[in-house]
């Protein structure tokens, strides 16, 4: 009767072979990147706390997207989320004390009402996607994370705000974080960048929203 076969050992032989054992990884790393993960998550948390309009965004790839743009923007800018309460939303006031997180929420918030009174007084000739809309007034300026920057406890223009103003850098942000056309296309021409040329339904609103908000400042004595 034979006996039973003894179970093969992989890589191994008489001849001496070595045997390939797999190194585990370095825990230090695997710490480390669930540091990043936790930390990134953290932040994303804090953004959605500070702009609450982004739940009206009813697709979740474009709600998710918009609130990427604003990471990456204080990533790259070097802000944290609490800095957006703090940082003005224009260089054009001295010692401004509107910032950027006011501002962008008033623009969002006039955006979305006035997009609402246009669809129920025009819906039979008018058609206006919300969602693009919301997204557009939301990061219409985050670009401004990468225009302006923080020197000696003064907010001024950054190297790159000095060659590219924030409706260029904020394309570039959205683009980044996956952002539709639609989208980009209100941050492009939300500003005098925009006046000369093609402006959709979507960033006609963002784009007299946004200058009713700095008008109206303006009109009381905060800018010159």
């Amino acid at each position: 009767m034979k006996g039973k076969s003894k179970p093969k050992v992989s890589g191994s032989s008489k001849q001496g072979k070595n045997i390939e054992v797999r190194k585990s990884s370095d825990p230090r790393k695997s710490i480390l990147g669930k540091s990043v993960v936790i930390a990134k998550r953290s932040i994303k948390n804090e953004v959605r706390e500070l702009f609450p309009e982004i739940l009206q965004i009813s697709d979740p790839k474009l709600r998710g997207a918009t609130l990427k743009a604003w990471v990456l923007g204080m990533e790259r800018g070097g802000w944290k989320p609490s800095d957006i309460d703090f940082l003005p939303f224009t260089l054009l006031i001295p010692e401004c004390d509107v910032s950027l997180l006011a501002h962008t929420r008033a623009v969002t918030k006039a955006a979305m009402r006035v997009g609402d009174v246009i669809a129920e007084f025009f819906s039979d000739t008018l058609s206006i996607n919300r969602d693009v809309l919301i997204s557009g007034a939301l990061v219409h300026d985050v670009g401004k994370l990468l225009e302006f920057e923080k020197k000696q406890g003064f907010f001024v223009k950054s190297q790159t705000g000095g060659m590219l103003r924030h409706p260029f850098s904020g394309v570039y942000l959205a683009e980044r974080a996956g952002l539709p056309a639609e989208v980009l296309h209100i941050v492009a021409v939300h500003s005098h960048e925009g006046d000369h040329g093609y402006r959709s339904i979507e960033a006609i609103i963002v784009n007299h929203c946004d200058f009713a908000v700095f008008e109206s400042l303006k009109a009381k004595g905060k800018a010159t």
